[in-house]
């Protein structure tokens, strides 16, 4: 590409900020801009739920670059700019002014929204959703010595917020409708696990239940209104059932999607071959597993981008990270490599009682598809080369016994 090629990176986190890295540092040296619809700099989401929310970080600390690097690297960074529509046949953007802004190459890092279920109640004063630092210093706020905060879902988001706010001395009841915390990310098995956890440290786990009401006086949250006819009361409530992808710029333009995202091939490449997409939003096809994956994590963010550029640049490379996600709650620190949304079984090797462990989700044929380390800081590589095999493996052996 020449020095007259403009190409625009439309989203403002962690994987918009590494698309335009990773232009950079593939020699690209034409005109970049990057529209992000939040004022703040790009950052990183993950210490929202942790770092930030235990005062172990400030805002700076998880900035994907300073305002220099992106003035020092030739980076247009429109902030407080949410791109309106998108022309694939005119190669432009519309933004809120009505002015449209041409492109060569664009990558689309759009990102998700949390899940805002019919409930009612769910608008009202003292209802916090988190996705953004606003978010996060609004739920800071209320989250003192004493307060008493209601969770609605025990998903990864759900946890790490229960986990900060009882560390922090606030009273904790968290509601989810599964049987388990975590059912639809790690199964039954391991889910269990982190419900006798956030129990031993004193949330009140209400689990197969259901809210019916986000109970109010004054337009202001004052807890829930359960479908067993039970009530919670709370200073404050979060509601974190989940993320939907933000597709609605690529459905306006025509791209596939599906997946609960924008289908791309292993290159990152949207049905325009002059567009591609990364992140959340992101539906791949996956060389190891042989099927689309799209996961709302922070690696995808951090790692889809480079290999974005590269397809932007005319180098097309293959997306071949194995699916990774991370937590910290507690005292307890845990690492999983891999895709089991249809596992057989899960193997325990370790103390389980005592979290410390690592558990393995295989196949009907003993195929290792995903594993997970639990306060145990080495051998990820290990379970990587059992997944990326795709070989059988003795299950006696795999747990030490």
């Amino acid at each position: 590409m020449t020095t007259s090629s403009t190409f625009a990176i439309v989203g403002g986190g962690l994987a918009g900020a590494k698309a335009a890295e990773a232009l950079r540092d593939k020699d690209f040296d034409g005109h970049i801009v990057l529209f992000a619809a939040e004022e703040h700099l790009p950052y990183e989401r993950p210490p929202l739920s942790k770092d930030f929310l235990l005062g172990k970080k400030q805002f700076g600390e998880f900035t994907a670059a300073s305002s220099a690097w992106y003035r020092d690297h030739h980076v247009e960074l429109q902030l407080g700019t949410e791109v309106s529509a998108l022309d694939p046949d005119g190669h432009t953007v519309s933004l809120p002014d009505g002015t449209t802004v041409g492109y060569d190459k664009l990558v689309l890092a759009t990102g998700s929204t949390p899940r805002r279920p019919p409930i009612p109640g769910a608008d009202a004063e003292g209802v916090h959703y988190l996705r953004t630092i606003d978010d996060a210093q609004a739920l800071n706020s209320v989250l003192a010595e004493g307060a008493s905060l209601a969770i609605v879902g025990a998903g990864w988001i759900g946890l790490e917020v229960a986990a900060g706010a009882r560390d922090r001395g606030a009273a904790v009841t968290v509601v989810e409708t599964a049987e388990v915390p975590l059912m639809g990310a790690l199964g039954r098995e391991a889910g269990e696990v982190f419900a006798a956890m956030h129990r031993d440290h004193g949330v009140d786990l209400r689990l197969g239940t259901t809210v019916d009401e986000i109970t109010t006086a004054g337009g202001k949250a004052t807890g829930l209104k359960l479908g067993d006819g039970s009530t919670v009361a709370a200073d404050a409530v979060l509601v974190a059932v989940g993320a939907t992808a933000n597709i609605g710029l690529a459905e306006q333009a025509g791209l596939a999607t599906g997946n609960g995202g924008v289908l791309v091939d292993a290159a990152l490449r949207t049905s325009n071959p002059d567009i591609f997409a990364v992140g959340d939003i992101a539906a791949a096809e996956h060389p190891v597993f042989g099927t689309r994956i799209r996961t709302e994590h922070w690696a995808n963010a951090l790692k889809q981008p480079a290999v974005a550029a590269a397809g932007m640049l005319g180098k097309p490379q293959e997306y071949a990270e194995l699916p990774y996600f991370f937590t910290d709650q507690y005292d307890l620190g845990m690492e999983y490599v891999g895709h089991a949304p249809d596992y057989d079984r899960v193997l325990f090797r370790g103390d389980v009682a005592g979290r410390e462990f690592t558990a393995y989700w295989l196949d009907d044929a003993n195929r290792v598809l995903a594993g997970m380390n639990v306060n145990i800081w080495e051998g990820l590589d290990d379970i990587k080369s059992l997944v990326r095999s795709r070989e059988p493996v003795d299950p006696e052996k795999l747990v030490g016994a």
